[in-house]
């Protein structure tokens, strides 16, 4: 008897399987919720990148990116043809008590979000949230690429702390905030986006 998505779902709460069937849809959910969450951060950071290039060019690019990003949801969702091990995902083999660590790593980015966008109004220096926020945003890739067993994962925080740290150089050379906000925004943009691509077809 073939294992309903709806047990699958049910099973948040419960031992992660890790054989069979069922570990092999709980599998599939992380990778396809993966590709999703990276995709609508994806068109997220392309809004920011768009706030500098005016009404015209700025919504071409987030029209883009969430044509990208459906682009992507759908290919996520697609069937997957069996292999010749009789295996579509890859079974994820996640650490000890990785949800507590999955919880901490959400809530100490946003603690840290919140001190980015406290120090940025408080100071009144707007140009430091953008490269400040990816910094972020990638450092806490790599425990979340740890817990889900997701090694894809370090390469959207890669590519975020590299973006982060473009635009902290940027500031540096007195770059005008716009650029800088243009800069850091589109290579977020397409770090998350292009992992989002990898999840969405690779099993």
């Amino acid at each position: 008897m073939r294992t309903s998505w709806g047990r699958v779902r049910a099973r948040r709460h419960a031992d992660v399987p890790t054989s069979g069937e069922a570990a092999e849809l709980w599998s599939r959910v992380l990778r396809r919720r993966g590709a999703l969450a990276l995709s609508a951060l994806g068109v997220l950071w392309s809004a920011v990148a768009a706030t500098g290039l005016g009404v015209p060019r700025g919504l071409w690019l987030v029209g883009g990116a969430l044509v990208l990003a459906g682009l992507f949801a759908g290919l996520a969702h697609r069937p997957v043809p069996r292999t010749d091990g009789g295996m579509t995902e890859r079974l994820r083999d996640h650490p000890a008590e990785w949800r507590r660590l999955l919880v901490r790593t959400a809530g100490s980015l946003a603690l840290v979000l919140a001190v980015v966008l406290v120090l940025g109004v408080t100071t009144r220096s707007p140009q430091v949230l953008a490269p400040f926020a990816a910094v972020a945003m990638g450092a806490h890739g790599l425990p979340a690429a740890y817990a889900l067993d997701q090694p894809e994962y370090r390469w959207a925080g890669a590519g975020l702390v590299l973006a982060g740290a473009t635009g902290v150089a940027l500031l540096i050379a007195v770059t005008p905030y716009d650029v800088v906000r243009d800069v850091v925004g589109a290579l977020a943009a397409v770090s998350l986006l292009g992992t989002a691509a990898r999840l969405s077809v690779r099993p």
